[in-house]
């Protein structure tokens, strides 16, 4: 295994679209980016729990995960020399879906965000999803307990598609995942 190949990324937004990119269009040679898909680092309060909402609850398949030592997280910058267990999970096809890097920290006093509204504070606030069907999606995350919020699903505003629907819901730390498709 390749170290470049499991470097952990700073939670982003991940936007979906099936229309390619200006850099996708571009020659080999003038690419920037070896994929137009990023991987997503969420550090959790309980693995399990987190692994089963997003594995049973969203849809995403459990991969093989790895280890870093707390020597190469100090060195990259990313943890004060904490080893890392990190559980991947993909959306879609495993080589080129998006990965979601989950891991615990044991032993390290984590503070929670305020992920009150996707407003209460600045940085990565939330994720969207895209899904082919919000009914089979809502019935999946009731399965394991976990309700839409608000008035969700709620049908997107006039001059959005017609007939999409966004579904809001928290994993078990209180982030923020928007579910967004059609009814079936």
């Amino acid at each position: 295994m390749k170290i470049a190949r499991y470097l952990i990324v700073i939670p982003m937004l991940v936007a979906v679209s099936g229309v390619a990119s200006a850099e996708e269009k571009k020659p080999a040679e003038e690419k920037a980016f070896a994929t137009g898909v990023i991987d997503l680092g969420v550090v959790v309060s309980d693995i399990e729990a987190s692994v089963k909402f997003y594995t049973e609850g969203i849809g995403f398949t459990e991969q093989t995960g790895f280890s870093v030592g707390g020597d190469f997280g100090r060195d990259a910058g990313l943890a004060d020399n904490v080893p890392l267990d990190i559980r991947v999970l993909t959306l879609g096809d495993e080589a080129g879906g998006t990965k979601l890097k989950l891991m615990q920290t044991p032993g390290v006093k984590n503070k929670k965000s305020d992920n009150t509204f996707i407003h209460s504070q600045l940085g990565y606030s939330y994720i969207t999803i895209m899904v082919t069907d919000t009914t089979q999606a809502v019935k999946r995350l009731a399965a394991i307990g976990v309700k839409p919020l608000a008035k969700g699903p709620v049908a997107l505003p006039k001059g959005f598609p017609e007939g999409i629907y966004l579904t809001v819901v928290r994993d078990p730390d209180g982030n923020v995942v928007e579910l967004v498709g059609p009814k079936k």
